[in-house]
């Protein structure tokens, strides 16, 4: 068989599946065996939920969260990637935090929503933090500072999955898109940022490649963003995107940037020269410089 010009397409598998509660769609190009690759990826994607997921009882973070206040084991894995993520509470001023256990049952966010007293709210507080997250790689140990605390891995772990599915796959050129956030390599790809009061609707499109794309707003399941430092759910202002060199930060990033706001947001975005674009609902658009320098196509938000 002849080896594939550049102007011959190489050989494409796609599949699509359920995991971590959304859609993974899993795109892989190259001239290995596309179909031992893809396995390879989807099975990271079992193994980081089995492990990580706070939603099944049985996982070592779910062990951890249950264990008020002990010190349980932990893989090396999964330890440096909280001492990864607990590092980024103080990069983002507060506004991406991973103790948040306590705060989202006070708030109901995973039963559809709740009013907590103001009391409520004050103790759910003091259960949450990175602070009271303690990691000592030695022993392998991790321990909760708190009884009612908790890990809440919403804002970061499907990004840290993209990473791992890719470096699993070793396609030459692939595309993920796990509920959304997409990581794209090899080849560039026609991205888009939607309208957050539409998702159907584009407002930006560009080309993402060696890179991943992550995107959070309050559109679609009302005010579920909480704001770490003071405990409530953030204004339903729009939405932010963030694209990355690789998944997690991206993740982390349109978490912490939504949680800043527009203005605020902008600011560390340019500071850090992060590319993030935020969509504001009155149909304005802020763009930081380094997403500037993608060249995005801006799309006319049509009359309603």
């Amino acid at each position: 068989m002849s080896q594939p010009t550049p102007s011959t397409p190489l050989p494409a598998m796609d599949r699509r599946v359920l995991a971590m509660g959304t859609e993974l769609r899993v795109h892989l190009e190259g001239t290995g065996d596309l179909g031992k690759a893809s396995e390879a990826a989807l099975a990271e994607t079992q193994r980081i939920e089995a492990a990580c997921s706070t939603w099944n009882p049985a996982s070592a973070w779910s062990r951890l969260n249950a264990a008020r206040g002990a010190a349980v084991p932990l893989a090396a894995e999964w330890i440096g990637l909280l001492e990864t993520v607990k590092g980024w509470t103080a990069r983002t001023e507060g506004a991406f935090d991973p103790v948040l256990w306590a705060l989202l049952n006070a708030w109901g966010i995973r039963q559809g929503g709740a009013h907590p007293s103001p009391e409520a709210v004050a103790q759910a507080r003091e259960a949450s933090g990175a602070a009271l997250l303690r990691l000592d790689a030695r022993s392998g140990m991790a321990q909760l500072g708190h009884p009612a605390a908790g890990l809440e891995e919403g804002g970061f772990l499907k990004g840290y999955a993209l990473d791992r599915m890719k470096a699993a796959a070793q396609a030459q050129a692939g595309l993920l898109d796990f509920g959304g956030q997409l990581l794209a390599w090899g080849s560039p790809v026609e991205a888009s940022v939607a309208d957050p009061l539409d998702r159907q609707r584009p407002r930006l499109t560009f080309r993402l490649n060696e890179a991943s794309l992550s995107c959070s707003g309050t559109s679609e399941r009302g005010r579920h963003i909480l704001d770490p430092r003071s405990g409530e759910p953030c204004p339903a202002w729009g939405s932010t995107a963030v694209v990355a060199a690789d998944g997690l930060t991206a993740d982390v990033l349109s978490t912490a940037l939504y949680v800043l706001g527009p203005k605020a947001g902008l600011r560390w975005a340019e500071r850090h020269d992060v590319a993030a674009a935020f969509l504001l609902r009155d149909g304005s658009i802020r763009l930081s410089p380094a997403f500037r320098s993608l060249h995005p196509t801006l799309i006319l938000r049509e009359p309603r």
